[in-house]
């Protein structure tokens, strides 16, 4: 009887003490889609960074680049269920549950990242985070990737070189609409895929930001690049619910202090990060063609006002825009 009630105190103590170490240390997880050059990675670390030097090392933070832990729709499971903490999701998945999201990607809103970054600020920007907890995320705020270009196998100078073109674009309405309205045939492909589909002419171009192009060198197959800067890209940073609520009130404070300065950070490094990709590229010999926007104005208005029609949200966030 002895031996067994030290058997259930031996139990229970260490029962307790792992009880007591799990809820003073945690090591969470973030995932995201993006390669580990990425300015959504380099946010990230800066937030693992800040948050073990707030907490003495108490907390961390394991990142996962490149879909490690599945595309954003799997990221969003695991974050609903609690099998993960936090996460770095495209606005573009997101806008498939809460299409206000899809404001970000009006055409010709924005004049570069820092006008986008601004921008995270509206009432608007903050309302699409708030209404996260609809879909069991804690929206913490924004990080950007760099302004949409298109890159290509062959040069492409005027917006006719667009029609009946093959272009990789984000798999959204929205961006689908915008290349439909140009003539070209909007293609969804995984991005780890498109250097080998451009190698193969299955793609001709690809809609997307220079962090990208840099960081999974596309250059090597599509060596001619269109400044056509036609769009934001935003990241939204989420925090499971389920997780979030089992934090004590010191410990949300810590974290959204840790993640808050990583995403002011963000928004000078992607910034900076602008004009040193278009000059790492030049050095890689790629042919870079400035692009006369004003060819794509009609397109774009035709858009704008398809989405702010329909939608409040996304004409709330619009009006706010362009009120700056």
């Amino acid at each position: 009887m002895v031996t067994l009630k030290k058997l259930f105190a031996v139990t229970a103590i260490a029962s307790a003490l792992t009880f007591s170490f799990s809820a003073s240390a945690e090591r969470m997880r973030l995932g995201h889609v993006t390669p580990p050059s990425h300015i959504w990675n380099q946010v990230a670390e800066r937030f693992n960074d800040n948050l073990k030097e707030a907490s003495g090392g108490k907390h961390s933070i394991m990142i996962f680049p490149l879909s490690k832990l599945g595309g954003d729709d799997q990221m969003i499971d695991l974050l609903q269920s609690g099998g993960m903490q936090l996460a770095i999701l495209t606005a573009g998945s997101l806008s498939n549950r809460a299409e206000n999201m899809n404001a970000w990607f009006l055409p010709y809103i924005f004049e570069d990242v820092t006008d986008a970054a601004e921008a995270s600020k509206h009432p608007a920007a903050q309302e699409m985070l708030e209404n996260l907890k609809q879909h069991k995320l804690v929206g913490l705020g924004y990080t950007f990737a760099g302004m949409r270009h298109v890159i290509s196998s062959k040069p492409m100078t005027s917006a006719d070189d667009f029609k009946n073109k093959k272009i990789r674009s984000f798999p959204n309405k929205l961006f689908n609409d915008w290349w439909n309205q140009l003539g070209a045939a909007p293609t969804a492909l995984a991005i780890s895929d498109v250097s080998s589909a451009l190698t193969t002419n299955l793609l001709d171009a690809v809609d997307v930001d220079l962090d990208i192009v840099v960081g999974l060198k596309m250059y090597q197959q599509a060596p001619y690049l269109t400044l056509t800067n036609h769009m934001a890209f935003p990241g939204v940073v989420v925090a499971s619910e389920v997780w979030w609520n089992r934090l004590s009130e010191e410990d949300r404070t810590l974290v959204l202090n840790a993640f808050k300065e990583a995403e002011e950070w963000g928004f000078r490094k992607q910034a900076e990060a602008e004009i040193s990709n278009l000059a790492l590229l030049e050095k890689e010999g790629v042919t870079i063609n400035e692009f006369d926007e004003a060819q794509l104005q009609e397109a774009a208005a035709a858009v704008v006002e398809s989405y702010t029609a329909a939608s409040a949200g996304i004409d709330a966030f619009y009006q706010q825009q362009r009120q700056q």
